[in-house]
């Protein structure tokens, strides 16, 4: 039989075949080799193979992801470092991303300065879990999709709206004292919708891009879309858009590149060249 991994819960599996939740184990050689939730299986009395994967995240610890909701809120001020970051990792795993503005009842301009910055080339959604806003989010789950973004941002809320249930996934408290999240997932799950699968995931509060393989600082202009036109402006091909002759430098300065990107490339690529120095 064949099967998708739904939960993982140290050597015990669930495995959803379409029909059915199977509890199973993993051969010796496929628990030697690893299993995430989200991989695709064959099993019988145990797992004997995983198939292929289409991508596989270390952090969160899941495969085959197709979509992944990056969310924010106005409470904890919002860290878009953060949201840069996870875009670039979006974009090197082929995960279609979406960012996503919870509490906006809270701040009704970040949505707006969001959309300003973002929407031309990405697709911003806006929620509100407590008023069960979330259908616009909703209709976008197809395939295995993830939630990411700093902890206490609302993940674990928006999936309680989504599916009415609020044993589904713990709610964590925002410390008011240092308007930090603390961490509440601890285990990913796969939660079935009609089109797809949502996960929970634990939240992201650093991100080193420097750790990934695929990646080279050389390059990460590549991964800003909104860079594309400004780049064949650069004197030079191999121009890091840091200083000189450079079409990008050219755009920030003319407002067509948001200077919140640029500041954040600068500091990205400046920790990738930091990193390959050691």
């Amino acid at each position: 039989m064949r099967g998708l991994i739904v939960t993982k819960n140290a050597n015990l599996f669930s495995i959803d075949d379409g029909k059915m939740i199977y509890k199973v184990y993993p051969s010796g050689k496929t628990k030697e080799e690893g299993i995430y939730v989200g991989d695709n299986v064959e099993f019988d009395e145990c797992i004997t193979k995983v198939l292929p994967r289409k991508n596989l995240l270390i952090r969160p610890p899941i495969a085959n992801v197709d979509k992944m909701f990056i969310i924010i809120a106005p409470l904890p001020k919002p860290d878009f470092m953060l949201v840069d970051k996870i875009l670039i990792y979006c974009d090197i795993y082929g995960i279609k991303p979406y960012i996503v503005v919870a509490k906006y009842d809270l701040d009704q301009t970040l949505y707006d300065k969001v959309k300003a910055i973002y929407g031309k080339y990405y697709k911003v959604i806006k929620v509100c879990a407590h008023k069960k806003d979330i259908n616009e989010l909703t209709r976008e789950i197809e395939g295995v999709c993830t939630l990411a973004g700093q902890s206490a941002s609302g993940k674990s809320s928006i999936i309680n709206a989504i599916f009415d249930d609020s044993r589904l996934a713990e709610i964590g408290n925002l410390s008011r004292k240092i308007a930090r999240g603390k961490q509440t997932t601890r285990i990913v799950n796969l939660y079935k919708l009609d089109k797809g699968y949502l996960a929970d995931t634990a939240g992201f509060s650093y991100l080193d891009l420097s750790m990934v393989t695929d990646l080279e600082y050389q390059k990460l202009s590549s991964y800003y879309p909104d860079f594309l036109k400004a780049r064949a402006e650069c004197k030079y091909r191999s121009c890091l858009h840091d200083h000189g002759e450079c079409g990008v430098i050219k755009y920030v300065e003319q407002g067509k590149i948001p200077q919140m990107r640029y500041t954040n490339y600068l500091k990205i690529l400046d920790e990738m060249m930091s990193a390959r120095k050691y």
